[in-house]
């Protein structure tokens, strides 16, 4: 299988997991790399939060062994703080660093965070370069194609990211006033590429086999990133190597039994990391996505949002199976 190496670590597979903040817990991560995500990445990390010693933030950076390689994603806008953030995260044992310029969220751009750093090109390199100073694990950046249509300039960024000491970065194909609505242009992808001599990973709409193939064809990025196409289907993993590594191998989608089986799966590892009653409410869209496409999803959807606990999922699990093996 192919390999990409990020400074010291080295990936077996060209599809990796996208960092999701309210979806990716370690729960999820795990289940995907059982799949094949040849690696994961934290929910966002408030740096600035590390630094009050925020209770709730050590749970996103919990790294289990079935996860690896992983990073720690981190966001802020000051490179000092950045930079003292990513030494508490190493308490955690993280492969890499990851450095957040891409959300669009408002409440992450606002203080100028997240993709509105691409707005300040040098503060960007001063960010990673701090952080780089920091820590003895490779640092990487993910960012979009730029703030809007009138700074299209992850070219620009990606460069002095490069030269600031990022190991690699993965480019999402949207501006941040695009959101994650229009079709991703690849063709930033393609251009980041050709500028910089380190891993380049594509991000935006890779939700199967053949659009990861298309990705990595159109655009010549080393790896592909897969977030949204992953939510209740950690099979995308399984499916993306299986394509890129036997001429094009096309595998048979999951049968229901086996969708139900792994809901229950990342269940009850999420019960295992968090109690029971907080991990079935998270779990609540989880299983809205794992019922995508399925006969009664509706009302099983229904059901789904009113869950609590384990033996509510394991009846609706053998419901939604009686009902969609029935002849």
């Amino acid at each position: 299988m192919d390999t990409i190496k990020i400074g010291t670590v080295e990936l077996s597979g060209r599809a990796v997991l996208a960092p999701m903040a309210g979806a990716g817990d370690r729960a999820f991560r795990e289940i995907c790399a059982s799949f094949g995500a040849a690696m994961t990445t934290s929910e966002m990390v408030s740096a600035k939060a590390l630094q009050f010693n925020d209770k709730k933030t050590p749970e996103l950076m919990e790294l289990g062994a079935d996860a690896r390689p992983g990073a720690i994603q981190l966001f802020g806008s000051e490179p000092d703080v950045m930079a003292e953030g990513a030494k508490r995260a190493m308490d955690f044992a993280p492969d890499a660093i990851d450095l957040n310029m891409g959300c669009p969220a408002p409440k992450i751009t606002g203080p100028g965070a997240g993709s509105a750093l691409m707005k300040d090109p040098a503060l960007c390199g001063e960010i990673v370069a701090a952080v780089k100073a920091a820590v003895p694990v490779p640092v990487t950046v993910k960012m979009r194609a730029g703030w809007d249509e009138k700074s299209r300039n992850a070219v620009e960024v990606a460069k002095i990211c490069q030269q600031a000491g990022a190991a690699a970065v993965t480019v999402h194909a949207r501006t941040r006033s695009q959101m994650y609505a229009p079709n991703p242009d690849w063709g930033v992808i393609k251009a980041v590429k050709e500028a910089v001599s380190v891993p380049v990973l594509g991000n935006g709409d890779v939700t199967g086999a053949q659009s990861a193939a298309l990705m990595l064809e159109r655009t010549g990025c080393d790896g592909v990133m897969v977030g949204r196409g992953a939510l209740g289907n950690p099979w995308v993993f399984r499916e993306i190597n299986a394509y890129l590594t036997e001429s094009c191998r096309i595998l048979p989608p999951p049968g229901v039994s086996e969708k139900m089986l792994v809901l229950l799966r990342q269940a009850e590892l999420m019960c295992r990391y968090k109690d029971e009653r907080r991990a079935m409410n998270e779990a609540r869209k989880h299983v809205g996505w794992y019922l995508k496409g399925l006969r009664g999803a509706a009302e099983f959807r229904r059901r789904g949002s009113l869950l609590s606990t384990m033996a509510e999922l394991e009846a609706l699990t053998k419901d939604v199976i009686a009902e969609n093996e029935k002849e």
